[in-house]
């Protein structure tokens, strides 16, 4: 059996009691000052020498002592799924984290990978999360929430497209995006449309729903809406460029901006007219999209709440028990430029 080495000691770890006698107050002070804890009323001087002898003495509070004290932890698992994330998906990740740190939540991400829904959720349900936000990647069952209330979460949330039976919804409506795209390219005059359906793993929770939308609106004027898939490299994208003029299409809404940008430079490169012979949509509007030629045409999407994600979380944490809510937070919005 392999042996850890043996760490040299910086002398004993120091407690509260130690804190306490440094900051010449009691041990209940010192964890109301620690801790947060709005009920007690503690003067701002006493607050500060309670965290200056912490600081002095290289003390922190201990999370697994003040969990079995209240009964259950301040944790919010987010676990991670198995699909890439984009720019909103990092601004809404930065946006909940935050908030959620400055109502003294800790967020802990957690690997789920290779683990079916109850498998997940019993891995997620050891750690006694006080909340969930499951991604649309991972299929919660009606028992995994099951386990993971009985684990003592006050909040089981899914973050996706769809919401699931018996959790709180975080939804971000993927119809929203390919709606939004061909309704501006059918604004545009183009009634042939390709919708590029990305073969990379983990991108159909998005791209399928972007599909849907783009058909709902196509159906309204009999346009034509044809499913393009694509691997995202150029030999993919110079095989599809290579056979445009055969498809009869005039449109494509290429599912994100770094597919639009790989296929249209190989339309280009097969002497495809952009936009006359047929017009690019991408969505992300990122930057890189506006500094080609011609410039890209985009869907810009944003989140759209009413309050603070963190918010949000923390009600449904404090007020455990009511009927599950559903939250839209995508608001899509298309950028015209010169490719469409």
């Amino acid at each position: 059996m392999s042996q850890l080495p043996k760490q040299p000691t910086e002398g004993p770890v120091p407690t509260s009691a130690d804190v306490a006698r440094l900051a010449g107050v009691s041990r209940a002070t010192v964890s109301y000052v620690l801790n947060n804890n709005p009920t007690v009323r503690i003067s701002e001087p006493t607050r500060h020498r309670v965290r200056e002898a912490a600081s002095e003495l290289g003390y922190v509070p201990h999370a697994a002592a003040r969990s079995l004290r209240a009964g259950h932890t301040r944790t919010v698992l987010m676990p991670t799924g198995n699909h890439p994330i984009g720019p909103l998906h990092h601004r809404f990740l930065h946006e909940l984290e935050s908030g959620l740190r400055r109502l003294d939540y800790t967020v802990v991400q957690h690997g789920s990978l290779g683990l079916d829904a109850d498998d997940a959720a019993r891995a997620w349900a050891e750690l006694r999360p006080v909340a969930v936000i499951a991604p649309g990647g991972v299929a919660l069952t009606p028992q995994g929430i099951a386990v993971l209330r009985r684990s003592g979460a006050k909040a089981v949330i899914t973050l996706g497209p769809q919401p699931v039976d018996d959790a709180h919804a975080l939804v971000m409506d993927q119809r929203e995006v390919g709606s939004c795209a061909t309704g501006h390219l059918l604004e545009r005059g183009r009634r042939r449309i390709g919708v590029v359906m990305p073969e990379e793993p983990g991108l159909a929770l998005f791209a399928d729903p972007r599909l849907s939308g783009a058909r709902r609106v196509a159906a309204d004027c009999g346009a034509l809406i044809e499913p393009l898939p694509l691997r995202y490299d150029e030999e993919s994208a110079g095989e599809l460029a290579g056979r445009w003029r055969t498809l009869g299409l005039d449109a494509v809404f290429a599912y994100d901006d770094a597919y639009a940008m790989l296929l249209m430079r190989a339309l280009q490169d097969a002497g495809i007219e952009i936009p006359g012979e047929t017009a690019v949509v991408g969505a992300d509007d990122l930057l890189l999209g506006r500094l080609l030629r011609p410039r890209l045409s985009s869907v810009r999407m944003e989140l759209a709440t009413s309050q603070p994600l963190a918010d949000i979380v923390d009600r449904l944490v404090r007020h455990p028990g009511g009927v599950p809510e559903r939250h839209d937070l995508l608001r899509a919005r298309a950028i015209p430029r010169e490719s469409s």
